[in-house]
């Protein structure tokens, strides 16, 4: 059941469209996660379910009561918790007075105060340093800080954005898992901003990703990562070789097509894109390293097997990425790190048509 429901959303800022008629659906208790690159939209879209911002078009929900349609909702009577992406902590209040300083201005009874600060200085692991300024705290520790500020209220919306981006990259590794438990234990609706391919992964139940004010593909990590929407959904999410051709022939019954790229006549591809292919099209063939495989002799019986030169070789602790040169074009591919093969030689690469996608 759709506890946030964004529709039709459009923001502009002068003459820059920001948000572009978007529209989306958050479960109940559900992590969605606005991922894209700076600009696309995404804090502005989280600043305009907070009422940050006021659309000049749409309409959005929470918890079946519109925010805009009947009437602009201010943000302090739309039940929500927030997470900046730097803290704002009030440098002169000690942790207590942070966390509390929103139930204060409520006239909520001091007895409740306590408690329920107590409560969330336990869930955030920061109980026995509430008399403690924010200067004498870690990043990490500021962090939880501003998650509890926004927690003490019980909102029923916790919106973050880029609430990990000023921490270093073991602690951001770290918090991504505290802030998905937390979240989960507490079944609050949540909405996660970032540009963080990674960080979108482990901490989202489902990611909406973003381009220049579009949404352009929404699904789980998995369903995002394995079948993207287009190009730039596949090389926004992990790695992805790009093989630029024209498709020269489809298979009858099936979805599998036969593409011309610049370094062979005919490669297979067997796993559709979401847009049919025609002949005569150009289009990409494309296929993550990891899913390439290498020989050194030419296996039998294989198709989309291409003979190639190590170009570059990047040793990565528990993987290898070489850099493949096959007819002029270079193919990454992921390999165990203790394959013997250096810069110069020459293998043989499978490209599997199971793994190979057709990408507009």
């Amino acid at each position: 059941m759709a506890f946030i429901e964004i529709r039709n959303l459009f923001k502009r800022f002068k003459k820059v469209v920001a948000v572009n008629h978007i529209e989306l659906e958050v479960n109940e208790g559900e992590m969605l996660t606005l991922l894209g690159p700076s600009g696309c939209g995404k804090t502005t879209t989280l600043r305009c379910i907070a009422g940050l911002e006021k659309p000049e078009e749409g309409d959005i929900i929470i918890d079946g009561k519109p925010m805009l349609s009947q009437g602009f909702v201010e943000p302090s009577k739309r039940g929500i918790g927030m997470v900046f992406q730097n803290y704002a902590v009030w440098p002169h209040m000690k942790v207590y007075k942070n966390i509390v300083y929103g139930l204060k201005l409520q006239r909520i009874p001091k007895r409740s105060i306590e408690e329920k600060a107590q409560q969330v200085l336990e869930l955030v692991g920061l109980d026995g340093l509430e008399e403690r300024y924010p200067a004498q705290l870690s990043g990490g520790q500021q962090q939880r800080v501003a998650l509890a500020r926004a927690l003490v209220g019980n909102p029923k919306v916790l919106l973050l954005d880029e609430p990990l981006s000023n921490l270093d990259a073991k602690l951001r590794e770290e918090l991504r898992f505290e802030i998905k438990s937390l979240v989960r234990r507490m079944g609050i609706t949540s909405v996660y901003v970032t540009h963080d391919q990674a960080e979108a992964m482990v901490i989202s139940d489902r990611i909406a990703v973003m381009d220049s004010g579009n949404v352009v593909q929404i699904g789980t990590p998995l369903e995002i990562y394995d079948k993207p929407a287009n190009r730039f959904v596949a090389d926004f999410i992990g790695t992805m070789n790009f093989m630029a051709g024209e498709v020269v022939q489809v298979l009858q019954d099936t979805e599998a097509v036969y593409v011309r790229t610049e370094f062979s006549e005919k490669m297979l591809c067997k796993t559709p894109s979401l847009t049919a292919t025609t002949t005569g099209e150009g289009v990409y063939a494309s296929i993550r390293p990891e899913d390439v495989e290498v020989f050194a002799e030419p296996p039998q019986g294989k198709e989309n097997l291409f003979k190639g030169t190590i170009a570059h070789k990047a040793y990565l602790g528990n993987f290898l990425y070489f850099f493949v040169s096959v007819n002029g074009t270079m193919i990454r591919v992921q390999v165990p790190h203790h394959l013997p093969q250096e810069e110069g030689q020459e293998l043989y690469l499978f490209l599997n048509p199971e793994k190979c996608m057709i990408l507009l």
